[in-house]
């Protein structure tokens, strides 16, 4: 039974940092495309950052190029988020999420991903 689950979320500052993790189990996930995807109030749920098995292809979104880093652990079936100058519109429910495609690109696509941690949110006050 594959498995995600996503912690580091928390309150914090404008201007301050969290890393998020995301443990993955139940398989090994080193050939598997990860992603980052939130929520905030009001909003439908958007692409945050995508890393594909090796960790040599890397996708952000506009909005987090500069300030989010993805990076993988594939020994720790461990993907992480490290946010920095962290803005109250980053305010979202952040959600990990598996591509379960052998070798694939990682993705921008909600539609493409077969498995979905329950979500950590990340709080920055206005």
């Amino acid at each position: 039974q594959v498995q995600l689950v996503e912690s580091g979320g928390g309150t914090v500052q404008a201007g301050g940092s969290l890393r998020l993790s995301c443990a993955a189990s139940g398989r090994t996930f080193s050939t598997y495309p990860m992603g980052w995807f939130r929520r905030a109030p009001g909003k439908e749920r958007e692409f945050v950052a995508a890393i594909n098995g090796n960790g040599g292809i890397i996708d952000y979104a506009d909005f987090v190029k500069g300030r989010f880093t993805i990076s993988r652990d594939n020994a720790k079936n461990t993907v992480y988020l490290q946010m920095s100058s962290l803005k109250p519109e980053d305010t979202a429910a952040y959600y990990c999420a598996v591509d379960l495609t052998p070798f694939g690109i990682s993705s921008r696509s909600v539609g493409l991903y077969d498995y979905w941690g329950q979500g950590t949110q990340v709080t920055v006050p206005s």
